[in-house]
Protein backbone atom coordinates (compact mmCIF):
# COMPACT_ATOMS: atom_id res chain seq x y z
CA UNK A 1 0.00 0.00 0.00
CA UNK A 2 0.59 3.57 -0.30
CA UNK A 3 1.41 6.19 2.23
CA UNK A 4 0.26 9.47 1.37
CA UNK A 5 1.24 13.11 2.68
CA UNK A 6 0.00 16.07 1.48
CA UNK A 7 1.46 19.86 1.77
CA UNK A 8 1.06 23.33 0.76
CA UNK A 9 -2.36 24.04 1.54
CA UNK A 10 -3.21 28.05 3.06
CA UNK A 11 -5.31 31.44 2.86
CA UNK A 12 -5.50 33.06 -0.20
CA UNK A 13 -6.92 35.97 -1.91
CA UNK A 14 -9.76 35.08 -4.96
CA UNK A 15 -7.83 35.14 -8.27
CA UNK A 16 -4.92 33.71 -6.50
CA UNK A 17 -2.63 30.35 -6.31
CA UNK A 18 -1.16 27.81 -4.38
CA UNK A 19 0.31 24.76 -5.04
CA UNK A 20 -0.22 21.48 -3.32
CA UNK A 21 2.32 18.34 -3.23
CA UNK A 22 1.77 14.76 -2.36
CA UNK A 23 4.44 12.71 -1.30
CA UNK A 24 4.39 8.93 -1.69
CA UNK A 25 6.07 6.63 0.30
CA UNK A 26 5.72 2.99 0.46
CA UNK A 27 4.46 0.55 -2.47
CA UNK A 28 5.09 3.46 -4.80
CA UNK A 29 5.75 0.64 -7.86
CA UNK A 30 1.96 0.14 -7.60
CA UNK A 31 0.96 3.81 -8.53
CA UNK A 32 -0.83 4.28 -11.60
CA UNK A 33 -3.45 6.48 -11.47
CA UNK A 34 -3.29 9.43 -8.52
CA UNK A 35 -5.67 12.12 -8.51
CA UNK A 36 -6.35 14.81 -6.00
CA UNK A 37 -9.60 14.98 -4.82
CA UNK A 38 -11.70 18.25 -2.35
CA UNK A 39 -14.40 18.04 0.43
CA UNK A 40 -16.01 21.04 1.76
CA UNK A 41 -17.97 21.09 4.93
CA UNK A 42 -21.62 19.65 4.31
CA UNK A 43 -20.39 17.95 0.81
CA UNK A 44 -19.36 14.58 -0.51
CA UNK A 45 -15.66 14.51 -1.10
CA UNK A 46 -15.19 15.00 -5.31
CA UNK A 47 -12.59 14.96 -8.08
CA UNK A 48 -10.83 17.22 -9.10
CA UNK A 49 -7.66 16.25 -11.17
CA UNK A 50 -6.00 12.95 -11.92
CA UNK A 51 -2.94 11.91 -13.47
CA UNK A 52 -1.80 8.52 -15.18
CA UNK A 53 2.09 8.35 -13.76
CA UNK A 54 4.04 6.90 -16.57
CA UNK A 55 2.42 8.31 -19.51
CA UNK A 56 1.48 11.58 -18.07
CA UNK A 57 -2.03 11.52 -18.96
CA UNK A 58 -4.10 14.00 -17.22
CA UNK A 59 -8.26 14.33 -16.75
CA UNK A 60 -10.14 16.98 -14.96
CA UNK A 61 -13.06 18.15 -13.23
CA UNK A 62 -15.08 20.95 -15.69
CA UNK A 63 -14.99 23.53 -12.94
CA UNK A 64 -11.09 23.38 -12.32
CA UNK A 65 -9.85 22.84 -16.18
CA UNK A 66 -8.01 25.32 -17.62
CA UNK A 67 -7.23 27.00 -14.07
CA UNK A 68 -5.50 23.58 -12.06
CA UNK A 69 -2.37 21.23 -13.92
CA UNK A 70 -1.58 18.30 -12.28
CA UNK A 71 2.02 16.77 -12.41
CA UNK A 72 4.35 14.49 -11.06
CA UNK A 73 7.67 14.51 -9.96
CA UNK A 74 9.35 10.50 -10.44
CA UNK A 75 12.07 11.48 -9.07
CA UNK A 76 10.81 12.78 -5.93
CA UNK A 77 7.68 10.31 -5.79
CA UNK A 78 5.26 13.50 -5.55
CA UNK A 79 2.32 14.81 -7.27
CA UNK A 80 1.51 18.37 -7.66
CA UNK A 81 -1.50 20.42 -8.11
CA UNK A 82 -1.40 23.90 -9.03
CA UNK A 83 -3.93 26.01 -8.35
CA UNK A 84 -3.94 29.34 -10.37
CA UNK A 85 -7.21 32.10 -10.62
CA UNK A 86 -8.76 30.81 -7.30
CA UNK A 87 -12.16 31.11 -6.43
CA UNK A 88 -14.29 31.04 -3.44
CA UNK A 89 -15.80 28.25 -3.98
CA UNK A 90 -12.63 26.17 -3.86
CA UNK A 91 -12.37 26.49 -0.64
CA UNK A 92 -12.45 22.35 0.61
CA UNK A 93 -9.97 20.10 2.34
CA UNK A 94 -7.78 18.57 -0.35
CA UNK A 95 -7.07 15.08 -0.35
CA UNK A 96 -4.32 13.08 -2.67
CA UNK A 97 -5.04 9.53 -3.67
CA UNK A 98 -3.65 6.66 -4.54
CA UNK A 99 -3.66 3.14 -5.21
CA UNK A 100 -5.82 3.18 -7.91
CA UNK A 101 -8.07 -0.22 -8.48
CA UNK A 102 -11.23 0.46 -10.88
CA UNK A 103 -13.68 2.74 -11.93
CA UNK A 104 -13.69 6.13 -13.09
CA UNK A 105 -10.47 8.53 -11.88
CA UNK A 106 -11.88 10.89 -10.37
CA UNK A 107 -14.75 9.00 -8.09
CA UNK A 108 -13.45 8.53 -4.30
CA UNK A 109 -14.14 4.72 -4.55
CA UNK A 110 -11.57 3.77 -7.18
CA UNK A 111 -8.95 4.40 -4.86
CA UNK A 112 -7.33 2.04 -1.64
CA UNK A 113 -4.96 5.12 -0.49
CA UNK A 114 -5.34 8.19 0.84
CA UNK A 115 -3.56 11.14 2.56
CA UNK A 116 -4.82 13.06 5.74
CA UNK A 117 -5.62 16.23 3.90
CA UNK A 118 -4.41 20.19 3.50
CA UNK A 119 -6.90 23.00 3.71
CA UNK A 120 -7.46 25.29 1.03
CA UNK A 121 -9.20 28.75 2.02
CA UNK A 122 -10.30 31.22 -0.64
CA UNK A 123 -11.09 34.63 0.82
CA UNK A 124 -13.22 37.09 -1.69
Amino acid sequence: QVQLQESGGGSVQAGGSLRLSCAASGDTASRKWMAWFRQAPGQEREGVAAIFIGTGITTYADSVKGRFTISPDDAKNTVSLQMNSLKPEDTAMYYCAADYRDGRVLLPTSYNSWGQGTQVTVSS
